[in-house]
């Protein structure tokens, strides 16, 4: 692809964009913004793209290098303005689901994903969500590829821990109840 396919090419990547956003921001408005940024951002500097680089890795490192700014920018200036809470909605299961049993087990999944440590969650994000390899993945962060396994293998851990289940006493031991 070259630079002059990026605005036929960028519509067909916006919803994986806004995804990825979506989980860096955890919270709507924040990643509606900041894919706005992104893809001004990813137009203006289309030149920038080399040949070879997959568009999608290269987005996804404008979505994220944007969203570090803007979190050092926060933490700079003070905020006078609320921020609105989106946790509310979220916190309903969709009653027009085929399943909410798997509906709510969809969203302890993504809840247990959005409590990893940032730099867990940005990259379980890239590699078990977005599909992204572990050297595209550390393109994107600009880390060694060791650093994205890991940090991915840390997340797994923490996820893992979050849904095991003890078997009760008694079934443990083989005995009845």
């Amino acid at each position: 692809m070259n630079d002059d396919d990026l605005p036929t090419v960028l519509p067909t990547l916006l919803p994986r964009l806004w995804r990825f956003a979506l989980r860096l921001t955890q919270n709507q408005h924040d990643a509606e913004d900041l894919v706005q940024r992104a893809c001004v951002r990813a137009l203006e500097r289309r030149s920038q793209l080399q040949p070879g680089t997959s568009t999608l890795s290269w987005l996804f490192s404008i979505v994220h290098s944007t969203w570090m700014n803007e979190l050092r920018a926060r933490s700079i200036r003070s905020r006078g303005s609320m921020d609105w809470q989106d946790e509310e909605i979220e916190s309903f299961a969709d009653p027009s689901a085929r399943n909410p049993e798997l509906d709510l087990l969809h969203r302890q999944v993504i809840d247990a994903v959005e409590t990893l440590p940032e730099a867990q969650r940005v990259v379980m994000v890239l590699v078990a969500i977005e599909g992204l390899s572990y050297r595209e993945a550390a393109e994107v962060l600009d880390v060694p590829i060791g650093t994205i396994m890991s940090r991915l293998s840390r997340a797994r851990l923490t996820i893992g821990q979050k849904f095991s289940v003890q078997a009760p006493a008694a079934t443990r031991k083989g005995e009845s109840l």
